[in-house]
């Protein structure tokens, strides 16, 4: 594939294509680490959103104090990007993977993740032997019943138990909210959020009680920022898709703040009937399962489904003027799933490309 050259306009791009409204994701980030900077919280944002260390570090430089990864893969390729302070925010476990950890830590200021001994036993070892330290931290079940430790005695007596290996070094707790973010009511949804939180920070303060340091108290997603940076005794946020926006933060999450800074351009390629039209991603180019994509600055366009490489419109009257050739621009329904299909981000300010940033950690899940 060849590259569109810098300067290139959105007009003039070959579809379908990914495309970043710098301008609006600027905004987005301000906002998001002003937001984290005035209730005294770090934030620590998710590369899952973008894969790219070129990314990773103008978030840093607007305020972020390093990335949350989901993949060990992941953060490898963020520190040999030169991010320097990186949590892990799931679970590594295997020989091979933690010798990789061994050689990652060496690289950078890294926190891991734990919810049982054989992790938290493996790690101690490995890094005993080679004379370096790890911050630990535990994740707590707060309700959304994937991992974790159960809150309050559980975790505290892990806590004791970390607090003592070798290797190890005890750092806090963190725990995710993902059960409620798509509550329908604001005020509802505030309630939960906050119940769910104080789960967590009461933990942290029975940590405390038993004369161990718990530092980071780490939480959040981009469908529940607005609440939980609100919750007292919340020491950091995960949450990075704001950057982006999507449907499904919009429409599911009622995420209003932020604006979509996120696009696919798509090309018409078929018109099968007046009230139909056809183009050129599908599946493999945007994600449809959490939410249909939505077309930008047209009316009476909507995309009623997606195969392998096709999405499908429905034409109202007033938009069966789409010819073969005509392109359009959508929002994706999720840009987690939609960043992980692409290899690079064409990133244009206003309608002139400036850069093209590489999804790196793009297929990086082991």
């Amino acid at each position: 594939m060849t590259l569109p050259a810098l300067g290139t306009l959105k007009s003039e791009i070959d579809t379908p294509a990914l495309c970043v409204d710098l301008d609006v994701m600027e905004r987005n980030v301000a906002a998001m680490s002003q937001a984290c900077r005035e209730n005294e919280i770090d934030w620590r944002p998710h590369s899952k959103c973008h894969k790219s260390p070129l990314i990773a570090q103008k978030v840093i430089d607007a305020g972020a104090i390093g990335m949350t990864c989901a993949k060990l893969g992941e953060a490898e390729v963020m520190a040999a990007g030169g991010v320097k302070d990186i949590l892990i925010a799931n679970l590594i476990v295997g020989p091979k993977k933690v010798a990789r950890l061994v050689e990652l830590r060496r690289k950078c200021n890294l926190v891991v993740c734990v919810d049982h001994m054989d992790q938290a036993r493996a790690y101690s070892e490995a890094m005993s032997a080679a004379d370096l330290s790890l911050r630990v931290i535990i994740e707590v079940d707060i309700g959304l019943g994937r991992v974790g430790v159960a809150p309050g005695k559980p975790t505290v007596e892990f806590a004791k138990q970390l607090s003592e290996m070798p290797g190890l070094t005890f750092a806090g707790i963190m725990g995710y909210e993902g059960h409620l973010l798509c509550l329908d009511d604001g005020e509802d949804k505030r309630q939960q959020i906050h119940a769910a939180l104080k789960i967590l920070t009461d933990t942290s303060d029975q940590i405390r009680a038993a004369g161990l340091p718990c530092g980071i108290v780490s939480c959040g997603g981009t469908g529940s920022f607005k609440y939980s940076i609100e919750a007292p005794g919340i020491t950091e946020m995960q949450a990075g898709g704001g950057m982006f926006m999507d449907a499904f933060y919009r429409h599911r999450c009622h995420v209003a703040q932020w604006d979509y800074a996120l696009t696919v351009v798509a090309t018409i390629v078929s018109r099968p009937a007046p009230d139909r039209a056809i183009i050129d991603a599908g599946r493999k180019t945007m994600d449809g399962n959490h939410h249909m994509p939505l077309v930008v600055g047209r009316d009476g366009i909507r995309v009623t489904a997606l195969s392998a490489e096709h999405g499908a419109l429905e034409l109202d009257p007033s938009a069966q003027d789409l010819r073969i050739g005509d392109r359009l621009e959508l929002i994706p329904g999720y840009s987690d799933m939609t960043c992980v299909m692409h290899n690079h981000f064409f990133a244009f300010r206003g309608d002139k490309l400036e850069v093209i940033w590489p999804l790196e950690g793009r297929g990086r899940l082991q």
